[in-house]
């Protein structure tokens, strides 16, 4: 082994690091120069913001990339030699020379795709092993084989540097994988962000990963448009969020909204549940329309008439006159909300002629002696009415989703009876189901911001009169302070020469300092730049109308597995999700190679899968453990102690171990395994957590425990993906404690163990 080699890397590594830390202290003093200047002018401020937005990322960046800075190098045949990094960053010189390139950068592709057949130009590639600043190992790739120099470093790198990650101990927490992205992933990563990408793949296939990767990817490639529209990331559930919330930053991109579907509605926390017949109904594209024809319930007309008290006497606002104005209405194509105006206006006017007529006719027969000025006063008077008001809001309410579809699941409407009773409910925390109908029903109804507008509008003119009223007192006290000397003449300015009071109540607006995904996160009309979705079988029909409506230039990447689909709601099929939004434009493409699961443990929820589909292959696992998976019996007043012995013989130093099993049976396992981790919302980083399939699907354990799996089979008209999602989650090894009988689907391939063998002493 070459020690001069070892020594040159590190040599790098440490100027490298010395030159992060420049530009980070760098950084620092811009932020804390521009935050320190005061009474600046509008363009001055808004440079400032840009300037402590600007640096703030590039602090974010920096400090993402101080672990693992830098992890290859490649070595071309016409003597090019680039280091390869989280970031990139170039030397302090007048040409701004490259020191470590971006793992985007199009130079950077050979990395990941070169090969002895196709070299692409590289004579070496190099991949850089370090811990904190400091190099542990290098290991060379030969690929111009006609090279005859040796480092004292080759060897099969790629595969070296790949099973190590993969073997290593799990955190609780995901993490990039710039240093051993293979060929088939760089292709997704790298493609065209326009249209819809679907990205199938089965259980350890990388899909997850690969996508946040493509994530960073887009944003810097094309961090212009996407930066300004923001990337929009939708998971399964908040265990999964937080799973895999450290690898776009480890990656040096922040500005990236993770969310669940259940945060998507502002304002709303859908903390409730439904129950699985229920989340089916509610997720099927009837529901639109049904919410539709809902809201037109509401744009009624009396029977026969309603009275309108006038100091003129009675007037009537009858069917007839209610159903031209709801004709035009509706004819505006307007929301709800907005086309109320349009109704009221109508009404107005078919009252003021009726009223017109009344006190305006001529006895004898003649014309209206009513000008256009006594129409305008009367139309005034009836549009100033309660009874009018009152009328109005009883034939064309204003709607809010809230109220709309609160009221119509207490009383569901335009559904079959069966259908109904399943999702009727008076009252109650909104549920993860409803969100999907109350962004249908925002759609629906429309928001009036007319008197918001006004109001801003109002609190506008009050700064500038205020600003007026300061430049009116400058300008008294230049007058006062320069009154001996001729106005015309002087070259004195004052604050009115050089400012008007429009301009400087503008200066004074609060700035918006929040980042595009804290906005966006709060406007439910916000439109993405780029949407990805993962376990996106999951979704039902109406989530999907959601996303659209996120997402207008259809610019997505899917990712997911129908296999492992668990949802009532959930899609069997791409065709399904995209056909109505985008016809046959979108690409498929599938990842075939297991890094996560071992050969041992995929055999055996194959085996479920085959129980099912005869034809089902799984992913090609690249590596096998030697240990095949456990069976537990244990008597059933002795479930729970059995899983925690077989919990405690499993649980390793380093690593982390799940317990999957029922949502029933979480409490007594609770009770059995204290310090794990369980609920909504579990701490992945404890050493064990409990965890049901659902919570457990996109996430990865050194050890799973998977408990009863014949009541996760009968669990759901969707047990067989259920059963299966939680048996491929094991990076090492697989247990399963059961009583009774094994399915059938399991009998296979377990190693088998008695009740006295695992019966707690």
């Amino acid at each position: 082994m070459s020690t001069e080699e070892f020594q040159k890397e590190q040599e790098f590594i440490t100027g490298l690091y010395a030159r992060l830390d420049e530009l980070r202290d760098h950084a620092e003093a811009a932020v804390q120069t521009a935050l320190t200047q005061v009474g600046a002018g509008h363009q001055e401020k808004l440079e400032r913001d840009v300037l402590v937005a600007e640096q703030s990322g590039l602090l974010a960046a920096f400090n993402a990339g101080e672990n693992g800075l830098c992890f290859g190098r490649l070595d071309f045949q016409d003597g090019r030699q680039y280091h390869m990094g989280r970031i990139g960053i170039r030397q302090n010189d007048a040409d701004r020379t490259p020191l470590v390139v971006d793992w985007r950068a199009d130079v950077a592709r050979p990395f990941y795709l070169a090969t002895g057949y196709s070299p692409m130009g590289l004579r070496r590639r190099r991949h850089i092993t370090t811990e904190g600043r400091n190099v542990t190992a290098l290991h060379d790739e030969i690929l111009d084989l006609t090279d005859t120099t040796r480092t004292g470093h080759e060897g099969s790198a790629a595969d070296t540097v790949l099973l190590a990650a993969l073997d290593a101990a799990r955190s609780g927490r995901m993490h990039d994988i710039v240093q051993t992205i293979q060929a088939e992933q760089d292709r997704i990563i790298r493609a065209s962000h326009q249209g819809v990408l679907v990205v199938e793949g089965g259980p350890g296939t990388g899909k997850t990963v690969v996508a946040l990767h493509r994530a960073a990817y887009l944003l810097y490639a094309y961090r212009d448009l996407l930066a300004r529209r923001g990337v929009l990331i939708v998971g399964p559930n908040p265990a999964f969020l937080a799973y895999i919330g450290e690898v776009l930053p480890s990656l040096g991109e922040t500005g990236v909204l993770l969310a669940t579907v259940s945060e998507l509605f502002p304002g709303v926390a859908a903390t409730g549940t439904d129950t699985a017949a229920a989340t089916e109904v509610k997720g099927r594209a009837a529901m639109a329309d049904a919410l539709a024809r809902f809201v037109r319930d509401h744009q009624s007309v009396p029977d026969p008439w309603i009275e309108i008290e006038h100091d003129d006497g009675t007037l009537f606002l009858d069917r007839a006159m209610a159903e031209d104005a709801r004709a035009a209405a509706r004819q505006t194509g307007l929301p709800h909300n907005l086309a109320r105006p349009h109704f009221a206006f109508r009404i107005i006017d078919a009252l003021t002629e009726q009223l017109a007529d009344r006190i305006g006719a001529d006895p004898y027969g003649g014309p209206n002696f009513l000008g256009p000025d006594d129409l305008a006063q009367l139309g005034k008077a009836i549009a100033l009415s309660d009874d009018v008001h009152a009328a109005v809001d009883q034939l064309w309410p204003p709607l809010t989703p809230q109220q709309l579809v609160a009221e119509f699941l207490a009383d569901p409407a335009h559904l079959p009876a069966i259908d109904a009773e399943l999702i009727r409910r008076d009252g109650g925390a909104w549920t993860p189901a409803d969100v999907p109908l109350l962004d249908e029903a925002a759609e629906l109804l429309g928001q009036d911001d007319s008197a918001a507008r006004a109001a801003e509008e109002a609190e506008r003119q009050q700064r500038i009169a205020y600003a007026q009223g300061v430049l009116d007192v400058a300008y008294a006290s230049r007058t006062y302070e320069f009154e001996d000397i001729d106005d015309e003449k002087s070259e004195v300015l004052g604050a009115h020469d050089i400012v008007d009071a429009e301009r400087m109540a503008e200066r004074h607006e609060e700035a918006d300092h929040r980042s595009t995904a804290e906005r966006a996160a709060a406007d439910r009309t916000w439109a993405f730049g780029h949407i990805i979705v993962d376990e996106a079988q999951e979704l039902s029909a109406m989530t999907w109308r959601l996303l659209m409506r996120r997402c207008p230039t259809r610019s997505m990447t899917l990712v997911g597995d129908p296999a492992q689909t668990g949802d009532a709601a959930g899609c069997d099929s791409w065709q399904q999700i995209l056909e109505p939004y985008v016809g046959d434009r979108w690409e498929h493409t599938r990842l075939g190679v297991n890094y996560r699961t071992p050969a041992e443990i995929m055999e055996v929820a194959a085996g479920v899968r085959r129980a099912e589909d005869p034809a089902f292959e799984p992913p090609g696992s690249v590596r096998s453990t030697g240990t095949r998976p456990l069976a537990h019996a244990a008597d059933p007043d002795d479930l729970a102690p059995a899983v925690a012995k077989t919990v405690a013989e499993l649980a390793g130093a380093e690593g982390r171990l799940a317990v999957v099993a029922p949502t029933a049976l979480h409490e007594e396992l609770a009770a059995a395994l204290p310090g794990a981790s369980h609920g909504p919302a579990p701490d992945l980083t404890r050493p064990v957590v409990l965890l049901d399939p659902r919570q457990a699907k996109g996430l990865e354990f050194d050890t799973v425990v998977v408990v009863e799996p014949g009541q996760i089979l009968a669990g759901s008209p969707r047990g067989t993906n259920d059963l299966y999602v939680a048996l491929t989650r094991a990076t090492q090894q697989l247990a399963v404690v059961h009583t009774g009988a094994l399915p059938e689907c399991l009998r296979e391939g377990l190693a088998r163990r008695t009740k006295e063998q695992i019966r707690p002493a």
